[in-house]
């Protein structure tokens, strides 16, 4: 009976690579020979006396001194041995330096060539039609950090890859894979222009790592509600600046609905009624120049006609008609209503929260933020809230959307796009920044010079928050997406392993009878990632899937392997012991007068 047996994978049997190898073997004897000659001969004309000799390439390599018997001892190590060996040294190095460039991986991942247009002289050459402060700079020329954000390096190697200038990122990465060191905090240090943060974490993270580097390039501006770093309020922010008319006033009350209720819930009868009822609210106060904290008086008084009167004084009575309807409706489902409205607004009852969206009552060292200027400056605005019930989250969300929108209008007055780009991290966005059509922003605010990078630790907390249709529109928005370690979600890494494709494996199987043994190849396709190999993406790499480059896989760049890794370790150590330091002297100062105080 036949004896049959497979090996897989395999690229070559053992005749194969003993052929291969002598193949080699003699090329390289060959070559070395024939480099002998020649450098022999030169050395001969150059110091020798001897006639040119015939091409004999073993003499040269072996018995130099039969060829050239009157040439020095020296002249004839260098001429046959170093400057060969010398020559054929560089002639490997570029050669692997070309495979490597032009090469397509076995395998079926990304190789240089396929991410060519995500290198340094592509991406340097978008930069400068990209942006107009950039005209006229040779490619080489352009810095590093001026060419596109920076990804990580492929592997194996040190080749940087970057995206472009009009490029919107995706993040999805587990807890401790290198999300905040490898991809937030690099990205922060770098940027040529403003720069966004949003986070639920202040010490030992984001915020005290780039805190004091970024307080280099431009002004910091905290918005710190509910005192996650512990910082004094120094600036403020007008919630109700751009509540102004009806699209303003509606897509503030959709961040506090969106930051209370899920998906699944948005539309419900209890969560639209609220959101008409706060939208009216809002641009009532926004027309007659209040603070937000008159909406809150309203809600707790329903039979109050104060905004009526104000939406009707505006000439906007088809507003104060339904808010009017409303009101006079049942007395059950009006209450109802007003109840859904305070439960979303519920934050501003804090007045600690609700002074850093109010006028400082004449405090001049709390500054007013302005997103239009912000969006030309080279600032850094930290966004901070606690996530779960009571928090902040919709002051978060409202304050980046307006930053992004108001550096859109920017972009379009300086014809298109803004040059220095603003750059958007959106950590722990289903967390803290519930934009609730980020999906739709993302068509377009590439194009404008606004960076997003949605940074989420799974798939499905995004689908908690948009839905499956939404988070599958993101998905398929953000023209790079990168996904790190730990993905546990099966569905989702059987996705990503389908969308990453097979490729061809070789398999050679050999067989054994009474006459011997066979051998056939044979081809078959293999998934390039399996589901369980993305799972287990070592830390510190990422999954890229770009549009219209095969899937590569990168060595995130994390801020702490940087040259000046030492000094910014320093400053992020200070920045952190400052907030240990402020917490305990409120807690000092509560314990000596108590809550009130």
């Amino acid at each position: 009976m036949p004896s049959p047996r497979t090996s897989t994978p395999s690229t070559t049997t053992g005749t194969d690579f003993l052929l291969y190898l002598l193949i080699g073997i003699a090329a390289l004897g060959m070559t070395g020979g024939s480099l002998a000659w020649l450098f022999g001969n030169l050395a001969n004309v150059l110091v020798g006396s001897d006639p040119w000799a015939a091409f004999q390439p073993t003499n040269a390599l072996l018995h130099p001194a039969l060829l050239w018997p009157h040439l020095a001892r020296p002249a004839i190590l260098t001429g046959c041995y170093l400057l060969p060996a010398a020559t054929l040294t560089a002639a490997a190095i570029l050669g692997g330096r070309l495979w490597l460039r032009v090469r397509r991986n076995p395998n079926g991942l990304a190789g240089q060539r396929d991410l060519a247009d995500l290198l340094p002289k592509k991406i340097a050459a978008k930069a400068i039609d990209l942006r107009p402060s950039l005209k006229g700079t040779k490619p080489k020329a352009v810095a590093p950090d001026d060419r596109g954000v920076l990804l990580g390096t492929l592997k194996p190697g040190v080749t940087e890859v970057r995206s472009s200038w009009e490029d919107v990122l995706l993040a999805i990465m587990a807890p401790r894979s290198g999300k905040t060191s490898g991809l937030a905090i690099p990205a922060i240090l770098r940027a040529p222009g403003p720069v966004l943060l949003t986070s639920n974490k202040a010490a030992r993270d984001a915020f005290t790592a780039t805190l004091d580097e970024r307080a280099r390039v431009g002004t910091v501006w905290t918005l710190d509600p509910q005192q996650i770093a512990h910082a004094p309020q120094t600036m403020w922010w007008d919630i109700l600046a751009d509540a102004h008319d009806l699209a303003g006033a509606r897509r503030l009350a959709g961040h506090f609905v969106t930051a209370s209720v899920d998906e699944s819930n948005a539309g419900d009868f209890w969560s639209t009624a609220a959101a008409n009822t706060l939208t009216a609210l809002f641009l009532a106060a926004a027309r007659d120049h209040r603070p937000i904290t008159d909406v809150l008086a309203w809600l707790a008084s329903p039979a109050d006609r104060t905004p009526i009167d104000l939406l009707q004084d505006a000439g906007l009575d088809g507003v104060a008609a339904q808010l009017q309807g409303t009101v006079a409706g049942a007395v059950e489902t009006r209450d109802g209503i007003f109840e859904t409205a305070r439960q979303y607004a519920s934050c501003l009852l804090d007045p600690g929260i609700a002074a850093w969206v109010t006028p400082p009552n004449g405090l001049e060292k709390v500054r007013e933020f302005k997103p239009e200027a912000f969006a030309t400056s080279k600032d850094t605005l930290f966004l901070l809230s606690k996530d779960g019930g009571g928090s902040a989250s919709a002051i978060i969300a409202a304050a980046a959307d307006a930053v992004m929108r108001a550096a859109v209008i920017q972009a379009e007055r300086d014809g298109g796009r803004l040059d220095a780009p603003l750059l958007a991290i959106l950590d722990e966005a289903a967390n803290v920044c519930k934009i609730a059509d980020l999906p739709d922003l993302y068509s377009h605010l590439g194009s404008r010079g606004v960076i997003p990078i949605t940074i989420l630790q799974s798939y499905r907390q995004g689908v908690r928050v948009w839905g499956e249709a939404g988070m599958d529109a993101l998905w398929s928005a953000a023209t790079i997406k990168l996904v790190g370690s730990g993905i546990d979600d099966a569905d989702f890494a059987d996705k990503l392993s389908r969308l990453v494709g097979d490729h061809d494996v070789r398999t050679v199987s050999v067989s054994t009878s009474e006459s011997g043994k066979s051998t056939s190849v044979s081809m078959r396709q293999e998934r390039v990632l399996p589901a369980d190999a993305i799972r287990a993406l070592p830390k510190g790499s990422a999954l890229l899937l770009a549009t219209g480059v095969r899937p590569a896989l990168l060595e995130l760049k994390p801020w702490y392997r940087e040259p000046d890794a030492d000094r910014l370790g320093a400053a992020s150590a200070q920045a952190t012991a400052a907030i240990t330091e402020r917490a305990l002297a409120k807690q000092l100062h509560r314990d000596d007068f108590g809550p009130a105080a």
